[in-house]
C-alpha cells in the first residue's frame, strides 16, 4: 500500500512542472487525494462490502470533484492533474503510469437488456500502460486506449485507439505525426509540434490538388498559344477549330 503511495506521489512530481515538494502533493493534490480514496474503496469493493465502498467513493467526490467507481481497476503510478470533473465508470480497466487531466470521461455505454443483470460485463474503457487523457475528452464504450497513446483534449473516442497513436477530433481520429514514445510526456495528450488536424489535412490536399491543376491549365494555354503563332501551311486553316480545342 505505501510503496503504491509512493509511487503515486512519484508520479505527480515527474509530470506536473508546478510540483515543488512531496508534502505538497500530499496535502495540496485532489487527483492524489482521489486515488487513495478509491484504492481503500476498491479493496471493500472486492471483498463485497459494496455499499461501504460506494459510500468512500461518493465522500471522495464531495472533497475532490472527482468520481471514481469503486469497481475500476487502477494500476501504479496513476494521476489525475487538476482533476475536478474527471469520472472512471465502474468497469474502467487503467494500466501503470496513465495520466488523466480534467473534465475527462471513462464512460460505459448501456448494456443489453438480456445481459443488464450482469454486473461485471465490460461497459468502460480500458487504458494501457502510460497512456494520456487530455482534458474535457470523452472515451466512451469498451474501447481500448493502446500504450503510450495520446487523446487529445476535447476528443470524442468510440474506437480503439493504436499503440503510441494521438488522436484529436469529433469523433477522434489519428492525427498526422509520429508516434510518441513512453519516454515523452505530452501534456494533455496534444503534441503542439507536430500535430495536424485531420480537417486541415484534407483541406490542404484539396488545396494541392486545385494548385495542380491551375498549373496543368497554365501549360495547356501556353502550348495552345504556341501553336497558332506557328506559320500554317498551305490549305491550313487560318485559326484552329476552337470546338475541336476544346474536345480535347
Amino acid at each position: 500500500m505505501f510503496k503504491t503511495l509512493g509511487e503515486d506521489i512519484a508520479a505527480a512530481m515527474a509530470r506536473d512542472p508546478a510540483a515543488r515538494t512531496k508534502v505538497e502533493i500530499v496535502l495540496l493534490y485532489p487527483g492524489l487525494h482521489a486515488i487513495l480514496f478509491h484504492r481503500f474503496a476498491h479493496a471493500l469493493w472486492r471483498r463485497g462490502w459494496r455499499l461501504s465502498a460506494r459510500w468512500i467513493s461518493q465522500f471522495a467526490r464531495f472533497l475532490t470533484g472527482i468520481e471514481i467507481h469503486p469497481g475500476a481497476v487502477i494500476g501504479r503510478g496513476f494521476f489525475i492533474d487538476h482533476g475536478m470533473g474527471v469520472v472512471i465508470g465502474e468497469t474502467s480497466e487503467i494500466g501503470d503510469d496513465v495520466t488523466i487531466y480534467h473534465g475527462a470521461t471513462l464512460g460505459g455505454i448501456a448494456p443489453s437488456v438480456e445481459s443488464h443483470a450482469q454486473v461485471a460485463q465490460k461497459r468502460h474503457p480500458t487504458l494501457k500502460d502510460g497512456a494520456i487523457i487530455g482534458s474535457g475528452a470523452q472515451v466512451l464504450g469498451p474501447i481500448t486506449i493502446g500504450e503510450n497513446a495520446r487523446v487529445g483534449a476535447n476528443a470524442v473516442v468510440v474506437k480503439d485507439v493504436p499503440p503510441g497513436a494521438t488522436v484529436v477530433g469529433i469523433p477522434a481520429r489519428v492525427c498526422a505525426g509520429r508516434r510518441v514514445s513512453k519516454e515523452e510526456f505530452v501534456a494533455y495528450g496534444t503534441p503542439t509540434s507536430d500535430l495536424a488536424d485531420p480537417l486541415t489535412r484534407s483541406v490542404d490536399n484539396l488545396t494541392e490538388q486545385v494548385a495542380s491543376l491551375q498549373a496543368r491549365l497554365a501549360q495547356m494555354e501556353k502550348a495552345l498559344d504556341e501553336e497558332r503563332a506557328l506559320p500554317r501551311q498551305a490549305g491550313e486553316k487560318s485559326e484552329p477549330d476552337l470546338k475541336i480545342v476544346t474536345e480535347r
